[in-house]
């Protein structure tokens, strides 16, 4: 008698086959979360980048345009210096209040949303 060539799987054969689909799965899944994270990095950074020029950009025009109402520069710069510094004092005592909290909840949708899709 021959032996039958056309016998179906075992089971073995199938469970190897179904763990090396689950591995590959598992790795093409890896990857495009990471991709999808590094993309999404790299575009919230150049836009930070964009908003920081921007914001270099209009703090010397009214540095400058505060001077020429003076009369002069360095008082123009005087004024947006201690703008920037009551700005900050503002920041650092309200930032475990109001800001911490707002920002830990942000980053926390951002990457529930990131597992979630």
């Amino acid at each position: 008698m021959e032996p039958n060539t056309d016998e179906k799987p075992g089971l073995t054969d199938q469970l190897k086959q179904y763990v090396e689909t689950r591995i590959k799965l598992a790795r093409l899944q890896a990857i495009e979360k990471g991709t999808s994270f590094s993309a999404n990095l790299i575009t919230e950074f150049f836009v930070m980048v964009c908003i920081a020029i921007t914001l270099q950009f209009a703090t010397i025009t009214l540095a400058l345009f505060l001077g020429s109402i003076m009369g002069s520069y360095w008082q123009g710069f005087g004024v947006v210096t201690v703008l920037y510094l009551v700005v900050a004092f503002a920041i650092a005592k309200t930032k475990r209040k109001f800001i911490e909290p707002r920002i830990v909840n942000f980053l926390v949708k951002k990457l529930l949303k990131q597992r979630s899709s």
